[in-house]
């Protein structure tokens, strides 16, 4: 069993920025159930969650689909600048009883929770999408190398 580094990952500002790296055919349904909770609904798209025990939980459930690592600030605000799509949706629901959570506010604007990115120049690694980051490919924890997998795919 894979565990996040729990020093790593509380870090600066404790975001964690997580990459779908393969798609869910021959997935397991409990697998596929857990990427679209995490909002990982295609290949190459992008979600920022804070680096808690739940959600080290459901990466470590998802772990041979994604590859994940700690965020930094710079990153972070290139991400919601280029990439980010304004969120469309209700707030609340017709009474005004239940707000919906379903966005960000980034800087007073209402952003979807996910980030849709581009396949990333030069590949995800040397031995491609099945292996660990480890031994060369794209599977994983990546640490801070995360930062330059998401500017090169933006």
């Amino acid at each position: 069993m894979i565990k996040m580094p729990k020093e790593e990952s509380k870090e600066k500002n404790g975001k964690i920025a997580i990459v779908r790296v393969r798609g869910s055919i021959g997935a397991k349904n409990d697998i596929d159930r857990t990427l679209n909770q995490l909002r990982l609904y295609k290949k190459n798209y992008c979600v920022i969650v804070p680096g808690n025990e739940s959600y080290a939980g459901m990466v470590n459930k998802v772990n041979d689909y994604v590859t994940w690592g700690n965020l930094d600030g710079e990153t972070y605000n290139l991400l919601v600048e280029k990439k980010s799509e304004e969120y469309k949706g209700r707030v609340s629901d017709k009474k005004e009883k239940v707000k919906y959570n379903h966005f960000l506010n980034v800087k007073g604007k209402k952003i979807k929770k996910f980030f849709r990115l581009n396949s990333p120049r030069k590949g995800y690694g040397r031995k491609g999408i099945k292996m660990p980051f480890k031994k060369g490919g794209a599977l994983g924890y990546r640490a801070e190398k995360i930062n330059d997998l998401i500017k090169r795919m933006i």
